[in-house]
């Protein structure tokens, strides 16, 4: 925590007038009520043996299809201007499912807690794959279907939620659904993902819809060394990792010839649609990456195994804290990478909003990550003294939830949930995020 001269806490700064502050969840991690929806790769994921590490599935989650009033009421208290949530593809796809978006976003609009939907969060139907050009275009039909139903009260959009992660854990490394293990050549779901959010940018400007974003997640690429093949290795990873998903998006345009290796008839229409400009650009943010040459085999980074046959290898930070996940805490790192967007995409990169930051921690009296979020905080008032247009942040998450292939092994809520009753406690961080939102320089 921040100190000033004399020891005391430092106050935190002043940020801009308007500057929305939230919290954000996903519908598969928190919904439950499988049974009132169709399946999604995530359910098959699930089904087989070892795929999640407890064993655990989100058949039930947080059941907050049962539930949501109840956690509609947590978001009044907390005092949040906005809910990221994310709409179940699968849910719509299902009888009355849509029906479910309708009473939540009342009863948000009711608390006075804007609602920003976003529109693909990983559970996409069994039946369809990113692989396949055509889920771009049932995307957009899904887009359509929802800004049809809900457009008249949701002005807030977020097309898709972190397609390099799904692309990655999912398609190349397979430690994600669908699980598929084919390294360089799951490039096309990153392109068909990417095609997908265009062809949504294009279906809801189609309602009138003038607030649109993505959430991509970055990180700075911090070489392990000066030495030319560590930088190499950095750069390749940094190409992958945050180029790959953020140029088509804002230049109209892969990187240094990827567009050759997309599957496309026309890959210069499908970069114009890529390309069409956003009103503000989601980042998700949790750490930077320290990058090497390959190390000749594979290791286990994370919990995720990194094969030996990748032109780089991932290492550890060290000299800094960890999350109960391993994963470094280096607020800076928030900082360096928004100066750094800003320096390389100029007036392309449109206003930002920081999509996502969190981590997790056990516990009720969970200081560490009082410590994490007020760290973040000022890491994001620094890059915007610095001259980034950053206009939101929300923290993830509202609730602890099912944490994909970890099971519920990993707590990132600011409110504990008993996941045998059900049971909502806010933690020490609620009541420091609602005191945050409610101090007079934050107003």
């Amino acid at each position: 925590m921040a100190t000033d001269a004399r020891g005391a806490a430092a106050p935190l700064p002043r940020f801009p007038d308007g500057f929305l502050w939230g919290v954000s969840t996903s519908a598969h991690q928190i919904e439950g009520a499988a049974d009132t929806r169709a399946p999604s790769v995530w359910d098959v994921f699930t089904a087989e043996p070892g795929r999640i590490k407890d064993g655990s599935t989100a058949a039930v989650a947080c059941d907050h299809v049962h539930r949501y009033e109840e956690d509609v009421a947590l978001l009044a208290d907390l005092g949040v201007g906005a809910y990221r949530f994310s709409i179940s593809w699968p849910r719509v796809n299902s009888p009355g499912g849509l029906d479910f978006y309708d009473r939540l976003v009342d009863a948000l609009l009711a608390a006075g807690v804007r609602p920003v939907p976003t529109l693909f969060h990983w559970d996409l139907p069994a039946d369809l794959s990113w692989l396949e050009r055509d889920t771009a275009t049932r995307f957009a039909d899904h887009v359509a279907a929802v800004a049809a139903r809900l457009g008249d009260r949701v002005t807030k959009w977020i097309t898709l939620n972190e397609p390099a992660e799904h692309t990655l854990l999912g398609h190349a490394l397979g430690t994600h659904a669908p699980g598929s293990r084919l390294l360089f050549d799951a490039l096309p779901a990153a392109h068909h993902q990417l095609l997908g959010h265009g062809l949504a940018v294009q279906a809801l400007r189609s309602t009138g819809a003038d607030d649109i974003g993505i959430a991509n997640s970055h990180g700075p690429t911090w070489p392990a060394s000066q030495e030319p093949a560590d930088l190499e290795a950095a750069a390749f990873y940094d190409l992958l990792l945050n180029r790959l998903f953020a140029e088509p998006v804002l230049l109209g345009a892969y990187p240094e010839g990827l567009g050759d290796l997309m599957p496309s008839p026309d890959i210069e229409a499908d970069l114009k649609l890529i390309g069409a400009p956003l009103d503000w650009y989601g980042v998700n943010y949790y750490a930077p990456t320290l990058v090497g040459a390959p190390q000749g085999t594979e290791i286990d980074f994370g919990g995720v195994r990194m094969p030996a046959e990748l032109p780089f290898s991932v290492r550890e930070i060290e000299g800094v804290p960890t999350t109960d996940f391993g994963w470094p805490v280096i607020p800076a790192g928030l900082t360096e990478l928004l100066t750094t967007f800003a320096s390389r995409y100029g007036d392309r990169l449109p206003p930002v909003v920081i999509t996502e930051n969190g981590c997790s921690y056990p516990g009720l009296d969970d200081q560490d990550r009082i410590t994490y979020l007020e760290g973040h905080v000022r890491a994001l008032h620094d890059a915007i003294t610095a001259g980034v247009d950053v206009r939101g942040y929300f923290v993830w998450s509202l609730l602890d939830n099912f944490e994909w292939a970890e099971g519920f092994a990993r707590r990132f809520g600011l409110v504990h949930v008993d996941f045998t009753t059900q049971r909502r406690t806010p933690k020490a961080s609620y009541a420091w995020y609602r005191d945050l939102l409610t101090r007079s320089p934050m107003e």
